[in-house]
């Protein structure tokens, strides 16, 4: 059952009062507002704070969508080498045409695309002709001169002096892009510099909201960060700038803190006067720790994430997406925290199936594959793959079963209907798998329910599946992962494949 840990109201609330704040305490003409982490479908803030809106910082915008200009950052490298979000399954450029849509959606146009570290790469190239053709104001900055040592060249027509100026309107240019590494900071720094020779003061702040500052340092909230950067090798720790500003203790992360000196000598150079940051810390204007209103809760959600995460970058590793120093980052912070991968619900459960279903046929050949999914009341329901079926796809007409209170022993998709089409996969497709994935699934579930209406009202259960927890015993194929993230399932599996074959569809 679903219990509430973070106020979202009051995150609103007090995180439109700080920002505002911020311009006056700068007393500059202009805001540059580094956005770290995703405007749009914050769904690990979500996860580890239960409560959180995924979307409540474009409500945030859009409050003051009159005084925001906006400006997306991508890096060169990133499109170069189809760098990919796993929330949607999409590329990193492609995550950019989606929030720029998003963007629309919301009312709040984005001003322009800056492709950072840009050195003539091709796939840059042709993202930029895409989106210039879509009328879309694209610049291009390469590698800033003397960065991060030589500040006197930083701070020089040479350095960021190079880079175009982008016009921007609004007293506030929020700069964002797909993840971290985007250049966002460096296209604020830039922009401070063209604004300065220009006669606007601007002033820079930094919106990033984690790890959450004013929480302990091994909260699970901050390790929870920690797992989901493991690939950036980013490590929260006590912000000592602070600590010795103020006596007081914050945190941060590695990357930061060491960059704080630098970007400070920065700013001083670009405004000619003594910064008013004293810390990383300074910088911030995060208030999600004052919103959370139940900490054993997100404390809880947060465990539950460091196991996701876990089980996520096993999974990346058995592709070759990552490497085995991110998977172990990952171990040691499950252990530091006294986790082990069966302490998510669902995992137990999914890997009994699959045993079940091996000892059930025995004797035939083919690898078996579990799946269990633990709905909104705490029910566990298991399924398991057959000839006609996925894992993925067994269990999910099992879960609307149980919501709707339908018998388990009642068909939703009868079996001729699925050998029918067992039958076009393989004779007319050519398909070599003709078991039905979770998209083809529901495909077929939605046109049986138009004639049944016991399917009708299983269908209709789909959507209480949103926010479910999931686990597989195989990595899910294309067509089971999709169909997953439609659905809104936190999803897992074991870094094993269902099928000896190399090529999954």
């Amino acid at each position: 059952m679903f219990k509430k840990g973070f106020d979202n109201d009051l995150y609103l609330k007090l995180q439109s009062e700080t920002i505002l704040a911020r311009i006056k305490d700068c007393n500059s003409d202009k805001l540059y507002l580094e956005f770290g982490g995703k405007i749009l479908f914050d769904l690990h803030a979500a996860r580890v704070l239960p409560g959180f809106d995924p979307n409540v910082k474009m409500h945030l915008l859009a409050k003051m969508k009159d005084s925001v200009d906006v400006i997306m950052c991508i890096s060169a490298p990133d499109i170069e080498k189809k760098k990919v979000r796993a929330d949607f399954g999409i590329t990193y450029d492609s995550d950019v045409m989606k929030t720029i849509d998003d963007f629309r959606a919301w009312g709040i146009s984005v001003k322009a695309i800056v492709i950072t570290r840009y050195d003539g790469q091709p796939s840059a190239d042709s993202f930029r002709t895409t989106m210039e053709s879509r009328g879309m104001k694209v610049y291009t900055h390469k590698f800033t001169k003397g960065y991060p040592t030589d500040v006197d060249l930083i701070v020089s027509e040479q350095g960021y002096g190079a880079n175009p100026y982008i016009e921007t309107e609004k007293p506030i240019v929020v700069v964002t892009g797909p993840g971290p590494g985007s250049g966002k900071l460096a296209t604020c720094l830039s922009q401070m510099y063209h604004e300065q020779k220009r006669g606007v003061k601007a002033a820079y702040a930094k919106f990033e909201t984690f790890p959450i500052w004013n929480i302990p340092l091994n909260h699970p909230v901050n390790r929870a960060y920690e797992a989901a950067t493991a690939e950036l090798k980013d490590v929260n720790m006590i912000d000592h700038f602070h600590l010795e500003a103020y006596n007081v203790k914050t945190v941060n992360y590695n990357r930061d803190i060491e960059a704080f000196p630098i970007v400070q000598r920065i700013i001083e150079k670009i405004t000619n006067a003594p910064s008013v940051y004293k810390s990383p810390t300074d910088m911030g204007v995060n208030q999600a720790g004052n919103a959370i209103v139940d900490d054993e809760v997100v404390r809880k959600a947060a465990e539950q994430e460091v196991i996701r995460r876990y089980f996520r970058y096993a999974c990346e590793q058995a592709l070759g997406l990552c490497s085995a120093d991110t998977l172990q980052r990952v171990e040691l912070i499950m252990k530091d925290m006294g986790l082990k991968q069966e302490d998510r619900n669902t995992v137990v459960p999914a890997r009994q199936a699959a045993q079940e279903a091996r000892e059930r046929n025995k004797g035939n050949r083919g690898i078996y594959s579990g799946a269990a999914i633990e709905l909104p009341d705490g029910t566990i329901v298991t399924g398991h793959n057959s000839p006609l079926l996925h894992a993925a796809s067994s269990v999910v007409l099992s879960a609307t079963k149980k919501l709707a209170g339908i018998p388990d022993d009642v068909e939703l998709l009868p079996s001729h209907i699925l050998k029918s089409l067992a039958n076009f996969k393989e004779d007319v497709l050519k398909s070599a798998s003709v078991s039905l994935n979770l998209e083809e699934t529901l495909i077929a579930f939605a046109l049986a329910a138009a004639t049944n209406p016991t399917a009708a009202a299983a269908l209709k259960k789909l959507k209480e599946l949103e926010g479910c927890e999931i686990h597989m015993t195989h990595v899910p194929s294309p067509g089971d992962a999709d169909g997953l993230r439609k659905l809104g399932f936190h999803s897992t599996s074991d870094a094993e494949f269902a099928t000896k074959a190399l090529y999954r569809r």
